[in-house]
C-alpha cells in the first residue's frame, strides 16, 4: 500500500506541476511577479493537500509568529524536494537562490525567471557570490524573503552538516535579520527516494538572528541552532514511530 500511495501521489505531483506551468505561460506577458508567486502558493497548497489525502503525510508548522515582517534572509535545512513547494505557505514572496541550469528547463525555467528568483552558477565559483549578492540585494530592496539552503543541496537525514560560506556572506552584505528554519522532511520524502511515508513533517521557525554579528559568530550560531533543532525534531518523530525506519545500534536497518 505504501508503494501504491507513493505512485499515485507522484503521478499527481507531475500532472499538477505540468498543469500549473501551462497556466504560467499565460502570465508571462503580464507585468510584475505577484501572479507567478501566487501560482507557486497554489502549487504548494495542492501538493500538501495531495500528500495529506493520498499518503497521510501532514505538516506541523511551529513558531510562525517569530517570522519578521518585510525583507529577511531565510536559512533553512534542506533534506527533501518537499520544502521547495511547502515554503510558499509561510513565505509569500520568496526569492530562492537556485542553480542557473534550472533556467534552461522548458516552461519551468521561464517561470523561475518571471518570478525573479536568484540564479547562481556553481561552476564559476569566482562569480557565484557576486551573482547571488546582486540578486539578493534587488530582492531585499522590494521586500522579498531571500531564501537560501546553507548547505547548498539536499542532505540525507543522517548526514553530517556541511554549511557553506554563502549564507554568512549574504548575512553580512544584506544587513537583515536571518530566520533559521529546522525540519525533518527527509524522514518522509527522502533524497532520491520514490517513497512518501505517512506521518507529520515537523517544521520549526527558530528565533531570528539579528543583523550585526561577525560572519564567524553568525555561522556558528546558525549551524548550532538549525542542527540542534533538526536533531530534536528527528528524535521526536522517531519516538512516535514515524518516518524512515530507525537505525539499529549495529548500524543496520530493522
Amino acid at each position: 500500500m505504501l508503494h501504491l500511495r507513493s505512485l499515485v501521489f507522484n503521478v499527481f505531483f507531475y500532472l499538477w506541476t505540468g498543469l500549473l506551468l501551462l497556466v504560467m505561460i499565460l502570465l508571462l506577458l503580464l507585468p510584475g511577479d505577484r501572479l507567478i508567486l501566487g501560482i507557486g502558493l497554489v502549487w504548494g497548497r495542492g501538493n500538501l493537500w495531495a500528500l495529506r489525502v493520498i499518503c497521510d503525510l501532514k505538516v506541523e508548522w511551529r513558531g510562525m509568529e517569530k517570522i519578521p515582517e518585510g525583507a529577511i534572509l531565510v536559512a533553512a535545512k534542506h533534506q527533501s524536494a518537499w520544502e521547495t513547494f511547502a515554503f510558499f505557505l509561510p513565505f509569500r514572496r520568496p526569492a530562492y537562490v537556485y542553480k542557473r541550469q534550472l533556467a534552461y528547463v522548458p516552461l519551468f525555467g521561464w517561470a523561475v525567471w518571471k518570478a525573479r528568483q536568484i540564479p547562481v552558477d556553481r561552476g564559476k565559483k569566482g562569480e557565484a557570490l557576486a551573482s547571488i549578492t546582486a540578486g539578493a540585494k534587488i530582492a531585499a530592496s522590494i521586500g522579498r524573503q531571500v531564501m537560501i539552503f546553507p548547505e547548498g543541496t539536499r542532505r540525507p537525514v543522517a548526514a553530517p552538516p556541511d554549511y557553506k560560506y554563502g549564507v554568512a556572506h549574504l548575512y553580512r552584505t544584506l544587513d537583515l535579520p536571518c530566520q533559521p528554519v529546522a525540519l525533518n522532511s527527509g524522514m518522509f520524502w527522502g533524497r532520491k527516494s520514490f517513497i512518501r511515508r505517512p506521518g507529520t513533517v515537523l517544521v520549526e521557525f527558530l528565533d531570528p538572528i539579528p543583523p550585526g554579528l561577525s560572519p564567524t559568530e553568525f555561522a556558528e550560531r546558525l549551524e548550532a541552532d538549525i542542527e540542534g533543532a533538526t536533531n530534536r525534531l528527528i528524535a521526536e518523530s522517531r519516538a512516535r514511530g514515524e518516518g524512515e525506519e530507525p537505525l539499529t545500534p549495529a548500524g543496520g536497518r530493522n
